[in-house]
Order: structure tokens, then sequence, then C-alpha cells
């Protein structure tokens, strides 16, 4: 578009008032939803940048906040992370946000880097995806009042600070009831060792939805650490029991995609585990599988698997974050994002 674009071409044209536009750009929590959408689209369509050293100025901040990028581990699962990061990186930066991505190996060296970046660099936030028990990194920043917000729930204390979360129970809970409405009686569980937040909400769900079927779960749950060799080897081990599962749910993609290597060359009796219903109705031979997480690998081989709204977590982690820096303070607000199950060949 020729011309400068100002704060006043942007009002025109989303038919506000420059005063408005100035509140989507630096107190948007007090701006109506709609109207702060229509803002930033017209933000958007006319290719407006704000002078950031300006607003520095003006507000004391940066507007600069940091998440951290995890450690590589097998291609699969590193995935999800990602599509988190690229909604966050689009959604701050329609705040009016920078991001800035660090690395850590582990809750050492990233509390380390947060000493680091404080003293480098004026940040206004931080972003911390991964949360568990104890977690010590929230606990640092909050006894230094470092603004903060999770993609994770602080599974110690609920209430402790502001999170955006996934239901892992929901998602194993669909899953598991689409199994049982198949006819499955005996639907093994192949999830991360106990003491592990997301883990043991994920097997929570597969339990809960079993005993309301009046199913039996004793015998069909297994642990292991995650990635494809574990999930083949955990599910080999269940199919050879004595009383094997007919059907298999399991805590992610990578434990599921090794999982169906074993399931392919292990038939089972459906008489055993499976009603006349489901026999008669010539459902495939195969054990059935799903996964969690819906990755793009899943998606390739046609993997059934429950999927995340890392878009929408994303946007509502900047929403509170937004909050945090410039609303009244107040109890920390938290939001449980429900998932989808994405039916495939496997199931």
């Amino acid at each position: 578009m020729a011309g400068k674009v100002t704060i006043a071409t942007v009002a025109r044209h989303a038919r506000v008032s420059r005063q408005t536009v100035s509140n989507v750009l630096n107190a948007p929590h007090i701006v109506r939803p709609e109207t702060r959408q229509r803002v930033l689209e017209a933000i958007t369509t006319l290719g407006y940048r704000a002078n950031q050293a300006a607003r520095q100025m003006r507000t004391g901040r940066s507007r600069l906040i940091a998440v951290r990028i995890e450690p590589t581990r097998d291609g699969i699962n590193g995935s999800v992370l990602d599509r988190f990061l690229h909604g966050l990186t689009e959604t701050a930066e329609a705040a009016g946000y920078r991001v800035m991505i660090y690395t850590a190996g582990d809750d050492d060296g990233e509390i380390a880097t947060y000493e680091d970046l404080l003293s480098a660099y004026d940040l206004d936030a931080f972003v911390l995806t991964g949360t568990k028990h104890g977690d010590p990194r929230t606990a640092w920043l909050a006894h230094r009042a470092v603004p903060f917000v999770t993609f994770g729930r602080p599974w110690d204390d609920p209430d402790a600070h502001c999170w955006v979360d996934v239901d892992g129970a929901a998602g194993t809970e669909q899953a598991t009831a689409h199994l049982v409405r198949a006819g499955h009686r005996r639907i093994g569980f192949i999830g991360w060792p106990r003491g592990s937040g997301v883990g043991d909400d994920r097997r929570s769900g597969w339990r809960r939805t079993l005993l309301a079927s009046d199913l039996d779960p004793a015998g069909l749950d297994a642990e292991t650490d995650d990635g494809i060799t574990q999930g083949e080897r955990t599910a080999r081990e269940l199919l050879a029991r004595p009383a094997p599962p007919t059907a298999l749910v399991c805590a992610s993609d990578s434990l599921a995609l090794g999982a169906v290597q074993a399931a392919r060359d292990s038939r089972v009796d459906r008489d055993s585990g499976v009603d006349r219903a489901a026999r008669d109705s010539g459902a495939h031979p195969h054990v059935p599988v799903i996964g969690f997480d819906d990755t793009p690998v899943a998606a390739a081989v046609g993997l059934t698997s429950v999927s995340q709204p890392l878009g929408e977590a994303a946007a509502r982690c900047v929403d509170l974050l937004t909050d945090v820096l410039d609303g009244p303070q107040r109890t920390p607000r938290n939001l449980l994002l429900r998932p989808d199950l994405v039916l495939r060949h496997t199931a």
C-alpha cells in the first residue's frame, strides 16, 4: 500500500478510534475480542509496524518474551512443540510481542539460561512448556517475580500460576470409548513410567473409561520410556500375555507407531475379547492402535490419533500473558482445552 501507514490509517480501516488501536497494541485485554480481532486484521492487511523504540519508552517494556525449544528426540513428538511455537510466534506478533527462542538440556540448564537472558536482555516474560511435579523452573521465576505462563499444568497446585493445557484424560477417554463401541473388551494401554503428570493424566482417561464400561483394566497396562522401539517391544510383551489385549491405546504417537509394527504380526482370537456383533461386522483382524498428538507422521501412515488444539493453546497462552503483564493483579487463571480423536486406518 502506497504511503506511510499510521495508527490513524489503521483506525479508519477498522472503523474504530485511534485510542482503540493504541489499546490493542499496548493493553489488548481492555478491548472487546471482536473489536480487537478487527483491528488486528487491519494491522495485517495494511502492513502497519509500530515504532518499537517509542513504545518501549512509553510502556517501560520491551514486548519481548522467551520460550524454550526442546532438544531433538525421535523427530516425531518434537513436532508437537514445533507447531505450538509456530502458533505462539504468530499470535504474539499480532499482539505486538516478539518471541525469543532458547535451548537447554535440562531444568538446571534452563534456569541458568534464565539468569543469562534476564541479565542480557530486557525480557518481559517467559512461556514455559513441559511442566512436571516439583517443577523448579516455575519456583525460580515466581520467587524472583518474573512474569510467566505455562503450556502445561502445575501438577502440584492447579492454582499456582496462569496456565493453558490440553485435557489428556479426555483424549484417551475418546480413544478408549471408540474401541469399546467397536466391541473391544480388552483394551490395553502403553504409557510412560508413572510419575509423569502428562503420562498419568493420559493413563487415567483410559482406566476411567474401562471402569465406566464395567471392564477390568487389570493386566492390560504397560509402561516404558517414549520411543518407537520401546513401543514395539512393550506391545509385543502385552500381546504375548495369556489374555492379550485386542486393541491398544498409547500415550504418544511414537509408542503407537512401534505398537503398530508389533500388532501387524499379532492376530488375536477375537472371540476372547470382542463381542459377537463386532466379530460378525467383519472388523479388521489385526489389533487396532490409537496414538496421541496427531503428528505429521501419524497422518502420513494412517495412524488414528488424538489431536491437540495447539494453535488455540498458543493463542490462549498469549492472552493470559497479556493479562499477567497488563491487567490488574488477580487470582491466576487457567484454561483446559479439549482434544479431538482423528480416525484413520489403524482404528
